[in-house]
């Protein structure tokens, strides 16, 4: 079992290094950020316009025709928020210095360019399985948008998002569930598992309308919570907000002369885990989400894009208030990581509470991620088997997040890392293959935008 962690671990280095994914990620999303002529600043009010005029709590239910705009979103953030939102981020900024949160901010600037054009291609190339439900996404956009003959990537895909997301990922998130709430509340890891996978299963069983009706009420609830709990402990510590950013972009070109030299903290390595955590954090690039977009029900494909980039600028916001708390409470001492870094900074902001606090949160978090990273399972069951094989899914996923609680996940976490590098690699292909597409679709759109916003003014 040693030998296959460390050769796991071996090929995480390389997949996930400076040299491979890293670079095919950014540079997807520098590519759009100048192709789309930086769409995310140029539309980011119109983005806003689009996301809050469809935003509901109580939206029409969704059914095999699709999901409104918000939902979609809400299904999507469901699953960009998870864990490593929480705890990834302390790992970021223990792994690479506080410069890391700088770094983690420009993933997530280029990674809002590269999400609109996996949202456009979802849209553009959804279709209806045997059964009539809308479905898409990469494997779509690959068979569709690039020719059947490419259908081997797109079942690589599959295969590599079931295993990555359904499956493993599932068990590493009910992990995160069980290990914070026995650490504040003693509950045994089996219990948590056990109830995990049952509500679960009640959102999984009930289909597409019962997996938006959730997210749509569970991710603004979930985000509001953590924020205003983050905005009271930033509150308390407001002699340090300054303090804490401008630590932030020195250390970011400077680390040792703000960190210590001893730490061996350098530019690379700051940039490294900013941006490999604001890459793994927000999923842009990584073929997740556009499963979630694809089902939206929008009247042109740009629509989707624009809102889909909020998703990229919401995780930015709660990974930013996970830092700042970190860097005002003063808990970052390089020894302490991951969640038990988080709970301290929050039980030194909110006392005694601050642990549990975490732990609901978490609860929240994981779970959205669960549904979210379920759905995107299920999509790429219907294009395997033509719209078969749902039902053994289900009960397959409620297994493996029981499974996941009970055990030690260090190898599954690191095979969760591996086939999420491998499920990427395949959609930035399409990607990148299909960009003419996206440029084109972004044009007509602004064509027909300017039309209708000059026939106003007549």
């Amino acid at each position: 079992m040693e030998f296959l962690n460390q050769l796991v671990n071996d090929v995480n280095s390389v997949l996930w290094g400076v040299f491979f994914l890293i670079p095919l990620l950014c540079g997807t999303g520098i590519f759009y950020t100048f192709k789309l002529r930086f769409v995310q600043i140029r539309k980011f009010g119109l983005a806003a316009r689009f996301l809050l005029g469809g935003a509901s709590l109580f939206g029409k239910r969704a059914d095999k025709s699709g999901m409104s705009s918000f939902q979609a979103l809400a299904t999507a953030v469901a699953a960009q928020v998870g864990t490593g939102n929480v705890a990834g981020t302390a790992t970021a900024l223990v792994a690479g210095g506080a410069g890391a949160l700088f770094w983690l901010w420009v993933a997530a600037f280029f990674g809002m360019a590269t999400i609109f054009a996996e949202a456009v291609l979802a849209q553009t190339y959804r279709t209806k399985d045997s059964h009539g439900h809308t479905v898409g996404g990469p494997a779509y956009y690959i068979t569709l948008g690039m020719g059947e003959k490419w259908r081997p990537l797109a079942v690589f895909f599959s295969v590599a998002i079931i295993i990555a997301l359904g499956c493993i990922g599932n068990m590493v998130q009910s992990n995160s569930i069980a290990n914070a709430m026995q650490t504040a509340f003693s509950m045994p890891a089996f219990v948590t598992g056990g109830i995990c996978a049952l509500l679960a299963g009640v959102v999984f069983f009930g289909g597409v309308g019962r997996i938006a009706s959730v997210t749509e009420k569970i991710v603004p609830f979930m985000a509001a919570v953590y924020l205003i709990g983050g905005c009271y402990v930033i509150g308390t510590h407001l002699g340090e907000v300054i303090p804490a950013f401008k630590l932030i972009f020195l250390a970011a070109f400077d680390p040792e002369s703000v960190m210590g030299g001893a730490l061996g903290l350098t530019v690379a390595k700051a940039m490294q885990f900013g941006v490999a955590r604001g890459l793994f954090s927000n999923e842009a690039g990584m073929g997740s989400t556009p499963h979630a977009h694809a089902v939206a029900r929008v009247e042109h494909p740009a629509e989707q894009g624009l809102v889909a980039m909020f998703g990229v600028f919401t995780t930015v916001v709660i990974v930013t208030f996970t830092g700042i708390v970190i860097l005002v409470t003063g808990v970052l001492d390089f020894k302490t990581t991951g969640i038990a870094l988080t709970q301290q900074a929050y039980t030194v902001g909110l006392g005694n509470v601050g642990m549990s606090f975490v732990a609901v949160c978490l609860f929240f978090f994981a779970f959205s991620t669960i549904i979210g990273w379920y759905f995107f399972g299920e999509q790429n069951v219907r294009f395997l088997f033509k719209g078969r094989g749902v039902m053994g899914y289900r009960l397959l996923v409620c297994g493996f997040i029981v499974l996941g609680a009970t055990l030690k996940v260090d190898l599954v976490w690191a095979l969760a890392d591996m086939f999420n590098a491998l499920m990427a690699i395949p959609n930035l292909i399409a990607l990148i293959a299909l960009h003419k597409v996206v440029g084109n679709t972004l044009d007509d759109f602004e064509t027909k935008l300017d039309a209708y916003e000059a026939s106003q003014h007549k």
